[in-house]
């Protein structure tokens, strides 16, 4: 079955050269689109379960409103609403290039934006990133060490960088994993990772206080 499939990197005709990021995300998205809505539904809605057991009561959370084929989060932010947790969602800023935030009430509130990514645009409630506790990042591709593989823009690596505080959560489908994903001194890494398999603690992996 596709969501069997093992990330598959490309051979080089150089064999020292470096994978590149971009060889990387489209070998990824190639991954990514051979997943059935079944396995995206069934395998989403198992890293969401884990994600819910691993954060139950921490307060406020960001969380990313995902586009199809990423792990698809939007029964999770129902899920959170419904028990009165506090939701942020990440709003973006393409003058500076990273991300505002914005509580979001209901889900009926989001709209496709920039990126196509759902926000709720005319129903914005600022949020100060100081009041958030942790964010549900997604990814594109990852390795065992927390590096992410994003879109390729920067907007949460701009973001986080500035946001230390927060725990930092990505989430992924297992075929997307690589050996090692390459990184630069702008590219900020995961605390934990969440698939459908279990959950990889990288860094620090202490659950906020509730």
């Amino acid at each position: 079955m596709a969501g069997d499939a093992q990330l598959y990197v490309p051979d080089m005709q150089e064999p020292d050269l470096p994978l590149t990021k971009r060889s990387m995300r489209d070998t990824a998205r190639s991954v990514r689109a051979g997943l059935t809505p079944d396995e995206i539904s069934e395998n989403s809605r198992r890293i969401c379960s884990l994600l819910l057991d691993e954060l139950d009561g921490t307060d406020p959370l960001m969380v990313y409103v995902s586009k199809p084929l990423e792990v698809d989060t939007h029964r999770l932010i129902d899920q959170l609403l419904g028990r009165n947790r506090k939701i942020v969602v990440p709003i973006i800023e393409t003058e500076t290039k990273t991300l505002r935030l914005s509580y979001l009430s209901c889900t009926s509130d989001l709209v496709a934006s920039t990126f196509g990514v759902p926000e709720p645009v005319g129903r914005e409630q600022p949020v100060d990133p100081r009041e958030v506790r942790a964010v549900i990042v997604p990814m594109l591709g990852f390795d065992q060490r927390g590096h992410r593989l994003g879109y390729g823009a920067g907007y949460y690596d701009r973001f986080l960088s500035v946001n230390a505080h927060l725990l930092k959560i990505g989430l992924a489908f297992s075929c997307l994993e690589s050996g090692d994903v390459p990184v630069d001194e702008n590219d900020i890494s995961m605390d934990v990772i969440i698939t459908e398999k279990g959950i990889i603690r990288c860094g620090k992996c202490r659950v906020p206080e509730k």
